[in-house]
């Protein structure tokens, strides 16, 4: 079930699945995402939607250029996002998820914390970490089709 795997209630997830619809990025009939669309977004949308909050340093996940893939491109002896959570193994400064429970989901699933982390380097990162990111979700999205 979807709301068990990302750690959401179920009317969060159906509120969520709605706004996805009516904004034109999920296919109810298909029940699948608009990939282009969704692409579109992220690219150049969500970092004026879903702006971080940033904060001091704090125990954490790691994520945006901290967290894979993007930790073997940037190897920058910088201050490391993380999101913070209690059992945190990183140290960083404090870097807003996208909803609540998004490190919880994360530790369950490397595909989606790989994600999740390239979504944060868009909506944080500076201009070649969000480049670096919007391509390697290109190719997840479509590789599929292209591949």
């Amino acid at each position: 079930m979807l709301a068990y795997e990302l750690v959401m209630s179920p009317s969060e997830v159906h509120g969520g699945i709605k706004r996805a619809t009516k904004s034109q990025l999920f296919n109810q009939d298909q029940k699948a995402p608009i990939k282009q669309a969704l692409f579109e977004f992220l690219e150049h949308g969500i970092r004026y939607s879903f702006p971080p909050d940033l904060g001091g340093m704090t125990r954490g996940m790691p994520t945006s250029i901290a967290a894979p893939p993007l930790n073997s491109m940037f190897n920058e002896n910088v201050e490391q996002p993380v999101w913070p959570t209690a059992d945190g193994s990183h140290r960083g400064y404090e870097f807003s998820p996208l909803f609540k429970s998004v490190p919880e989901a994360a530790k369950s699933d490397s595909a989606l914390y790989e994600l999740l982390a390239l979504v944060d380097a868009i909506r944080g990162g500076r201009a070649r970490e969000r480049k670096a990111a919007t391509k390697e979700i290109e190719l997840r999205l479509f590789e599929s089709i292209h591949g």
